[in-house]
């Protein structure tokens, strides 16, 4: 496996099986543009495929916070400890930051708690008809 933390190299065309279980999922082009607008990224590559297998994305402000919006890995890729690696990796990417938040579902809360994070509270807003990034109105 391969770590990196710039996209030299990715195109569309490996980003392929993410957003499982997203009724309207970004597709590839909107994967990858995403990634590029991201403060830091760390993505996992299998060296054997040339494929991403799993990514991890920052949004901060380069000062005091940091938010992390993405940790995806493949199915076929999962308990490998590639998300694990993934985590560390941008925690070690953000170690200037004060604060670094992330909001996940209940059931994920023990994976995060056993790295080192915390449960806070939190309030989120979701616009579905923008779920897959597509320009529109």
């Amino acid at each position: 496996m391969i770590y990196k933390t710039t996209l030299d190299g990715i195109s569309s065309d490996m980003l392929n099986g993410f957003f499982v279980d997203w009724p309207n999922p970004p597709n590839p082009q909107t994967h990858l543009k995403l990634l590029k607008n991201s403060s830091n990224v760390v993505i996992a590559i299998d060296d054997t495929t040339n494929q991403v297998v799993g990514f991890i994305t920052a949004i901060s402000d380069g000062v005091l916070s940091a938010y992390i919006p993405f940790l995806e890995v493949l199915p076929e890729y999962k308990n490998k400890g590639i998300g694990k690696e993934l985590v560390g990796k941008m925690l070690k990417e953000l170690n200037h930051i004060y604060m670094i938040d992330l909001c996940c579902d209940d059931d994920l809360v023990p994976y995060y708690e056993k790295i080192g994070m915390f449960r806070t509270n939190g309030m989120i807003f979701r616009n579905y008809s923008r779920q897959s990034g597509s320009i529109g109105k």
